[in-house]
């Protein structure tokens, strides 16, 4: 597995909560963007550790991820909350 991938997966990873939290708050709230910004340093943290530039290619790549887990973590969150 390339290192472009395994990132692309952890940070898809680490916005899941993220997006579940985001999903149950009033939208452009200051807690909203805390939760779209906070793991912003947690993201770039795992580009450097595993050597995946900010290139053409990458870049792209890693902002989908991003965008996908907030997106699958408020999906989640709606499912859960949505009456039976």
């Amino acid at each position: 597995m390339s290192n472009l991938a395994l990132a692309s997966g952890i940070v898809v990873l680490i916005n899941l909560p993220f997006g579940y939290w985001r999903a149950g708050l009033v939208p452009k709230s200051p807690r909203w963007f805390v939760a779209i910004h906070a793991p912003v340093p947690l993201v770039v943290a795992t580009r450097l550790l595993l050597g995946v530039g900010l290139a053409w290619r990458t870049f792209p790549v890693l902002v989908a991820s991003f965008f996908l887990g907030q997106w699958l973590g408020g999906r989640a969150r709606q499912a859960r909350t949505r009456p039976r």
